[in-house]
Formats: structure tokens, sequence, C-alpha cells
């Protein structure tokens, strides 16, 4: 009987155990105890600051007469694009608490202007917002719980965000882009240089 008794009490310490998040013996000695490879606070910006370039660049390669073109009725314009792209850094952002620059309305803030010139000080501005807000995060500050995100999200989680969305929105301007029969800048620089190796290869 006292046996019986051992061994279940063992068995409902063991379970209280996991029950409140602490690794049974076996699950510690399997846990990975290496250092994280991977930072994401420079990752971030130069994944972001890279995309950045590409968008001012489309930007400014688009026909300021085509900046309206949509391909659809109810699609977003290239200019409508941009500045979506500009808007969701403060409205992404703010979700950790960044907060965006005054007057700012993310309800108007796509359809304020089809200017080119304007259309890329908002990108630039809104990546200077966006630079400083992550560079003035700490490593604590990436592991900051946010549960109104999730009950296992965090402030880094909204990093990763901002950078999956701006990739999306990158892929979406290329196609825009290439709709119009614009070859994006980096792509024709990049066949540039290839085609100038080539020519200095054969000379060799």
């Amino acid at each position: 009987m006292k046996n019986l008794f051992l061994a279940t009490f063992f068995a409902v310490l063991v379970m209280s155990t996991m029950a409140m998040g602490v690794p049974a013996q076996g699950a510690a000695d399997n846990a990975d105890h290496t250092s994280p490879s991977y930072d994401m606070k420079p990752q971030s910006l130069l994944d972001l600051e890279t995309m950045q370039k590409k968008f001012v660049d489309l930007a400014n390669a688009f026909p300021a007469d085509k900046l309206t073109w949509r391909p659809t009725p109810d699609s977003r314009s290239f200019a409508e694009v941009l500045l979506h792209v500009s808007g969701e850094r403060y409205q992404i952002l703010a979700m950790m608490g960044a907060q965006p620059p005054a007057g700012f309305d993310g309800k108007t803030f796509e359809k304020s202007t089809t200017d080119q010139g304007k259309i890329v000080e908002e990108l630039n501005k809104s990546w200077e917002f966006a630079k400083k807000a992550i560079n003035g995060m700490t490593n604590a500050d990436f592991a900051k719980p946010l549960p109104k995100l999730g009950p296992d999200a965090n402030a880094g989680d909204v990093v990763y965000i901002l950078v999956a969305d701006a990739h999306e929105h990158l892929g979406q301007s290329v196609a825009y882009a290439r709709e119009n029969g614009i070859v994006p800048p980096w792509t024709m620089a990049a066949k540039k240089a290839a085609e100038q190796k080539k020519e200095s290869t054969q000379k060799e």
C-alpha cells in the first residue's frame, strides 16, 4: 500500500512540474544550450535598409504619369502601395509602443499624394522612423511580452512582421513595374555588371 502511495505521489509531482513549465530531468538533458546564432536587430535593419533602397529606386524609375496605375479597379495604385509601405512602418511598430508622427492618419495616408517627390520623401521619413525605433531596442526589448498579440508574442515578433510585410509589398511593386515595362534598377545594374565582366573576360 505504501509503495502504491509513493508511486502515485511521484507521478502527481512529475505532472505538476511539467504543468508549471519546469522540464523533467530527461527533457532538461535534451535541451539546446547553444547560444543563439541569429541577432535579429542588425539583420532586420540590414534587410529593411536594402528593401528601402529598392522601394525608392522603383519610385524614381516609375514614370510620374503612371504612379496612379493599378492592375484592377479595386487594387491599390503604385503610389498607394508605396504610401501603404510607409504608413505600415508607423502602424506596425506602434504595436510595440513606437509613436507615429503627429498628424499621421492611417485611414487617409496612402491616398494623401500622387506626387513622386513627396512619395519618396514619405518613404525616407518612415524609414528613419523605423530605423530609430529598432535601433533604440535592447535585446531585452525584443523579448518583451506583448500578450495583446498572442499568448507567446513579443516585441521581436513585431519587427519580424515589419520585415515580412516589406518583402510582400516589394514583390507587389516589382510586379507593378514589370506590368508597365519597367525593369527594376537593381536588375539592370546586375545585368550591366555581368555584361562588363563577360567583356573583360573575353579581352583577357
